[in-house]
């Protein structure tokens, strides 16, 4: 089967332990995270979770029904990038001096779309906002230079779906929850 990149959104209560009981799901698989992030969501009191891995569709169906069995978990969702909108933020410190230095510097900031956020005599901190693939061309850019230190966020993405999946599914569960709610007709 096909490998390809998907990227797992779980909707969760923010408890203690989820992510690793998560995480334990994807070990016993022998199957690799990319990338994990996590936030408060649009929902009040709901936490988003948000995994990339590389597998083939029948096994991360089989890992979302896996982690929609954990207590804590509302619901989970699988998506391909062609269904999301995603990005990544990643930092990059650089030595200060190697920079100005360079008579392309300003050049590399504008291509790039990079912010300076912070400018010392030691060191430039650089923020880049894009796709794995962008953050990475800058810091092989930027490698000449000597790089400090480097951090990239994992992926945070929202879906191109006019509606929230998990909103949908809240109002699906009140309207099952009215339905039961209703005395039988005799």
């Amino acid at each position: 089967m096909e490998k390809k990149l998907f990227t797992i959104s779980v909707f969760t209560e923010n408890q203690v332990g989820l992510l690793n009981r998560i995480s334990i799901i994807f070990t016993r698989r022998g199957l690799n995270l990319e990338s994990v992030s996590s936030s408060a969501s649009s929902v009040h009191g709901i936490h988003k979770m948000n995994f990339t891995c590389n597998s083939d569709r029948e096994t991360m169906e089989k890992v979302i029904k896996q982690i929609e069995r954990c207590i804590d978990v509302l619901k989970a969702f699988l998506y391909t990038d062609d269904e999301i909108v995603y990005q990544e933020v990643a930092l990059y410190k650089v030595p200060t001096q190697k920079l100005l230095d360079e008579k392309d510097f300003e050049r590399i900031i504008r291509v790039h779309n990079a912010r300076i956020l912070e400018l010392t005599r030691e060191y430039t901190i650089l923020e880049k906002t894009g796709h794995e693939s962008d953050t990475q061309a800058l810091y092989d850019l930027l490698a000449q230079y000597g790089i400090l230190q480097f951090i990239r966020s994992g992926r945070i993405c929202i879906t191109k779906s006019p509606t929230e999946h998990f909103t949908r599914y809240l109002e699906e569960q009140e309207a099952r929850g009215e339905a039961l709610r209703k005395p039988v007709s005799e």
